[in-house]
């Protein structure tokens, strides 16, 4: 069996309407300047970023919404202000029709940067 699954963040992101585009772009633009060590992969069918051959972090679209998993650690340190946005353990979802919360994305990128470099540290 073959799929036309995109094995790239540029081939995800083309699969998706004009504007949503540029909404996914916005949120790999924000993620590639909190984590300029990172680096991308498909996983789990959906955009990834990897640092330290570790999942940083992934976003997804949805016709309603965009995903966003820093795992549940991201989540959970940011949880008084993911609280207006529909969660779950290591996931929310943004609005698509709200402008996206990219200072409170960087935020969460950096710390889990920094709570993924910590556990690189400790495996030396």
């Amino acid at each position: 069996m073959t799929t036309n699954a995109p094995t790239t963040i540029p081939a995800y992101i083309a699969t998706f309407p004009q504007s949503t585009q540029e909404i996914l772009e916005q949120i790999r633009a924000t993620i590639q300047k909190a984590a300029p060590e990172a680096t991308e992969a498909i996983k789990y069918a959906i955009p990834t970023f990897m640092l330290k051959g570790k999942n940083l972090v992934h976003f997804a679209a949805f016709k309603n919404h965009i995903g966003f998993y820093p795992a549940p650690t991201g989540t959970e340190a940011f949880k008084e202000e993911l609280s207006i946005y529909k969660s779950g353990k290591g996931s929310v979802q943004f609005p698509i029709d709200q402008p996206m919360p990219l200072e409170l994305i960087t935020k969460i990128v950096k710390f889990r940067v920094i709570e993924t470099m910590k556990k690189a540290a400790k495996k030396k």
